[in-house]
């Protein structure tokens, strides 16, 4: 195996590693949401962990944070929180779901 071969090899092995990363990362982001949620629709406990499940599930229907955002705003609807503040509770909690990925929580 050249060094060109092994270099090849290790940027996909790199890339592979990111892309499981952002999933992990993404996934507990819109769980996070999920419970947030969850907490302004009056559930808790297994209710709460139950709906932030459907919330990281409805993720896997068309690429992007639509889905999820269409999602948790019909589920919202009528408590006075439109898609603009549920995408930026959104992207208040990355950072929060990055930090967790990375400490192993």
């Amino acid at each position: 195996m050249t060094s060109f071969d092994e270099r090849e090899k290790g940027f996909e092995k790199k890339f592979e590693k990111d892309q499981e990363l952002q999933f992990k990362v993404n996934s507990r982001k819109n769980k996070l949401l999920g419970l947030w949620a969850a907490g302004l629709l009056g559930k808790s406990g297994a209710d709460a962990e139950a709906y932030a499940k459907e919330v990281v599930m409805s993720d896997f229907e068309k690429p992007g944070d639509d889905d999820v955002i269409d999602k948790v705003s019909k589920d919202l609807a009528g408590k006075g929180i439109d898609a603009a503040a549920i995408r930026k509770q959104s992207n208040l909690l990355l950072d929060e779901a990055k930090k967790q990925i990375m400490s192993g929580v």
